[in-house]
């Protein structure tokens, strides 16, 4: 109903990447393998995790998630991204924006806190190894993981029903390859001043309480190893850390610059927003997949009993 309040203005254009076809066509064959690399590299996450009992952790128990997250995240744009990039008219609705703004931001924030529970995770395993098991207990970890998924949910209901209410001018450009909500601020030409605030206190409030558990998290943790007297203790401690630190710093860092700083359309947004849209959810897989040793050894495992029951 709440749609019924727009303006004439029934779709937008997405300006995309570039605007030169010999270079559009390159983008579609990059950002498509990109896109398959995602798909395969975190399927294959989620399978190894599942069928190999090795890995049925809290760790790998979150990480499997991370992967459906980082699955979900990247089919809310990627697609319709790369059939802008074959298309002539490189449109979507105004019901088409808003509602891949809200899949952007709940599975976005529910990585956020996941990425955030992760870190909570290696600190109980690192700092408090004989209070593990009753601290992260298979209760726990689903209130964890709900927990994350609800932040997410109602953090994109809000802000996407508040966006709901916006009246939009004869601007309809958008100047990115995706809809998000600073965005489509630009093109407003009522009151945003209500949608700003909220926007900045979830994300403040979202962002600022999941970095800051990170930290707390990572602190301890650096003290903790280096209390550890043995050298081949500090690297196995370290060793398991370092693969979700490596993820954290690439989301969060570009996430936070582009939310963060002030919107005008220029190439640094649209890079950071390919960063933690699209790169990331491609690397995350293998990160944890060429760092740990565990992964690694349950990917081989569960290739030799592909190939023993083919055989």
């Amino acid at each position: 109903m709440a749609l019924r309040n727009h303006s004439t203005i029934t779709e937008f254009v997405l300006l995309g990447l570039s605007a030169d076809p010999m270079t559009q066509a390159l983008l579609f064959v990059l950002f498509l393998g990109i896109y398959l690399l995602t798909v395969m590299g975190n399927l294959m996450m989620i399978l190894v995790i599942r069928m190999d009992s090795h890995l049925h952790t809290p760790m790998y128990f979150f990480l499997s998630h991370l992967s459906f997250v980082d699955l979900c995240f990247s089919s809310v744009t990627v697609p319709k991204m790369l059939e802008n990039l074959q298309s002539q008219k490189k449109t979507i609705s105004v019901k088409g924006c808003l509602t891949q703004i809200f899949f952007v931001i709940i599975t976005g924030g529910t990585e956020v806190c996941l990425l955030s529970v992760m870190a909570y995770d290696r600190y109980a395993a690192i700092c408090h190894p004989l209070l593990y098991g009753q601290m992260m207990t298979k209760h726990r970890c689903v209130q964890l993981l709900c927990g994350s998924w609800i932040i997410g949910f109602l953090d994109a209901l809000i802000n996407v029903l508040l966006a709901m209410k916006i009246d939009f001018c004869h601007a309809y450009i958008i100047p990115h390859y995706s809809c998000e909500l600073p965005s489509i601020f630009l093109l407003s030409c009522s009151d945003i001043s209500s949608n700003l605030i909220v926007m900045f206190c979830f994300f403040i409030l979202h962002g600022l309480a999941t970095s800051l558990s990170v930290l707390f998290s990572y602190v301890c943790i650096i003290f903790t190893i280096l209390n550890i007297s043995s050298s081949s203790g500090r690297s196995k401690a370290f060793s398991t850390c370092s693969s979700h630190l490596t993820a954290v710093v690439f989301f969060y860092g570009s996430a936070f610059l582009r939310y963060f700083l002030p919107t005008s359309g220029s190439p640094l947004e649209l890079i950071f927003s390919v960063q933690y849209g699209v790169i990331t959810p491609m690397l995350n897989p293998l990160i944890y997949s060429l760092k740990n040793k565990e992964v690694k050894m349950a990917v081989s495992r569960t290739l030799e009993n592909y190939l023993c029951f083919q055989c």
